[in-house]
């Protein structure tokens, strides 16, 4: 079991930055593949980055790439998602989840925090 809890939301002026972090519990943390993902409003959830199990390999989807850097610290049992250059498109709610594979399919992950606010203002 691994209970995830996002934070460092808040709301930022496009082409601002701002850093999430999600804290996971528990002792298996480093066995897990790390995603982040957001809901805009009336849209589904969709996939934004996602990170190995040591860290070695990242994904992103296309339209975070280049803006946004998923990383982890499995010795403080965290993951981040540094994101620049945003814009009013990026606003939503972000959620870390824990899984098994460096996947986009939601699927994949089992474990999922409650989500922390974004909001880009122009």
């Amino acid at each position: 079991q691994v209970q995830l809890v996002e934070s460092g939301g808040g709301l930022v002026q496009a082409g601002g930055s701002l850093r999430l972090s999600c804290a996971a519990s528990g002792r298996t943390f480093s066995s897990y593949t790390l995603g982040w993902f957001r809901q805009t409003p009336g849209k589904e959830r969709e996939f934004v980055a996602t990170i190995s199990r040591t860290g070695g390999y990242t994904y992103y989807s296309d339209s975070v790439k280049g803006r946004f850097t998923i990383s982890r610290d499995n010795a403080k049992n965290t993951v981040y998602l540094q994101m620049n250059k945003l814009s009013p498109e990026d606003t939503g709610v972000y959620f870390c989840a824990a899984g098994t594979l460096v996947v986009s399919s939601q699927n994949n992950y089992r474990f999922w925090g409650q989500g922390t606010q974004v909001t880009v203002s122009s």
